[in-house]
């Protein structure tokens, strides 16, 4: 897995690329508590490139999730394939087909 942030129009654009599961889920723990404490409000989750996600992993976005809606904040999900999909359909998180979709919904 890697994990990276780029800011887009006070947007944090957090990119995962590769496996979020229990191996590499307390990576991304520590990556998202950085982001969470931060004053972040607005974050899209590019999941272009993300292959498989566990139930630890979906955990961590939950987790983060959570920090943020306490915030006041927005997240969005974008890109998804249909296997992670699946997993999020009944979260009722908003999702996108697009980063620039993803974008938008948060703007």
């Amino acid at each position: 897995m890697t994990i990276s942030q780029k800011k887009v129009n006070g947007i944090i654009h957090i990119i995962i690329t590769g496996r979020l599961d229990a191996e590499t889920a307390p990576e991304a723990e520590t990556f998202m508590n950085e982001i969470v404490s931060q004053e972040t409000i607005k974050l899209l989750f590019d999941l272009c490139d993300l292959e498989y996600l566990s139930s630890a992993g979906l955990r961590v976005i939950l987790k983060t999730a959570k920090s943020i809606y306490e915030k006041g904040g927005k997240i969005v999900l974008c890109c998804l394939n249909e296997i992670v999909r699946d997993v999020f359909e009944s979260s009722q998180f908003p999702m996108a087909d697009t980063v620039d979709a993803g974008i938008e919904k948060l703007s």
